[in-house]
């Protein structure tokens, strides 16, 4: 996690070097990687340290820190835009700021003594293997390559393909849509004779602080009610929220509102995965399983801004395509009751 924290603070402030496109596009990728590879990591490293009553609030608390630094971004753009064109890399060069984190980490957590404990039985069945003993299958399953062991067994199989399609689904919808919010608001400002940059950053700052009550929220209500029918309110609501946005409200302030409601369980919905995933895997490859099940969909999910634009010019605007996009809900929320319920229960051996 350390090493990750790091990568993508400083490859992001290398960002701010860009000369070209190509160079950018690049920097950015290697960015995606190593974000993605932090969150799965110290997704599976709070669920192991986190008390399993209040996992659920544990990590909406985690995954709100998405939403605030989304919020910080936002509010630290109303005052670095006004650098001019060059401002973009200022913000660039801001983001080499976590890596001061990294101190704190390694001298203030502890490894997960669930995964220790897996780790070292990882190990001497290695040597046992490696010495041509007979395995059991609990240790041959412990030799396994951790990403074919997600598909080696038929239930974990079948859940790391339902966790795919749910994390598509979430995934998709965020990029296909929530990423034109600020531009969508800007434009209607811009229609009123108001200053569409602001109204940008105005627009970013509510959609991130509805987010960071949906983060909070999804925890603690999961940890009430069960992670079925609180994943799949947010995926219906989330459906519903869409049209209100895009289409139903014109005036700006009912905007942000519509803004903020709408982000709560978008952007919340993001929480199911740090709450609910750790719970599919074995420790063997927990963080295995959660970085294939929230990274493989991105590879997908990164398509939607493209297919978002062709929408856009197809049907004139934002408000039709970003309702078409929203359709995707329909499939997390049809496959989410096949998941099992893990709410109060202990993480899987």
């Amino acid at each position: 996690m350390i090493y990750a924290i790091l990568a993508y603070s400083i490859l992001t402030g290398f960002t701010a070097l860009s000369f070209s496109w190509i160079s950018f596009a690049l920097l950015r990728f290697l960015v995606g990687i190593a974000i993605g590879s932090e969150w799965a990591t110290g997704t599976s490293m709070m669920a192991e340290l986190w008390p399993k009553d209040a996992r659920g609030r544990g990590a909406g608390l985690m995954q709100c820190g998405l939403g605030i630094g989304f919020f910080l971004a936002s509010f630290l753009w109303l005052f670095v835009s006004a650098y001019g064109p060059e401002a973009w890399r200022y913000m660039f060069l801001i983001g080499i700021l976590p890596a001061l984190l990294t101190l704190w980490i390694r001298t203030s957590i502890d490894e997960s003594q669930t995964w220790q404990k897996t780790d070292a039985r990882r190990r001497e069945a290695r040597v046992r293997k490696q010495s041509g003993a007979t395995l059991s299958p609990d240790d041959q399953a412990l030799t396994r390559f951790t990403v074919a062991d997600l598909f080696a067994e038929p239930e974990t199989r079948r859940r790391t393909i339902l966790a795919f399609l749910m994390s598509l689904t979430t995934t998709l919808a965020w990029w296909g849509i929530s990423s034109w919010v600020p531009p969508y608001i800007a434009s209607v400002a811009a229609k009123a004779n108001l200053p569409g940059p602001q109204w940008a950053s105005y627009a970013g700052m509510a959609y991130n602080f509805g987010a960071i009550l949906g983060y909070i929220s999804l925890g603690f209500l999961v940890d009430r009610f069960g992670r079925k029918p609180i994943v799949m309110l947010y995926f219906a609501v989330a459906f519903l929220m869409t049209p209100v946005l895009f289409l139903w409200t014109q005036d700006l302030n009912l905007l942000l509102i519509a803004a903020a409601v709408n982000a709560f369980f978008t952007l919340g919905q993001y929480s199911w995965m740090s709450v609910w995933l750790p719970e599919l895997f074995p420790t063997r490859s927990r963080a295995t399983g959660i970085a294939f099940s929230f990274n493989a969909p991105r590879f997908i999910a990164f398509l939607g801004p493209l297919f978002a634009g062709t929408l856009i010019v197809e049907f004139g605007g934002y408000s039709r395509a970003a309702t078409i996009i929203s359709c995707i809900y329909i499939l997390g929320f049809c496959v989410a009751p096949f998941l099992p319920e893990t709410k109060g229960k202990p993480l899987p051996a």
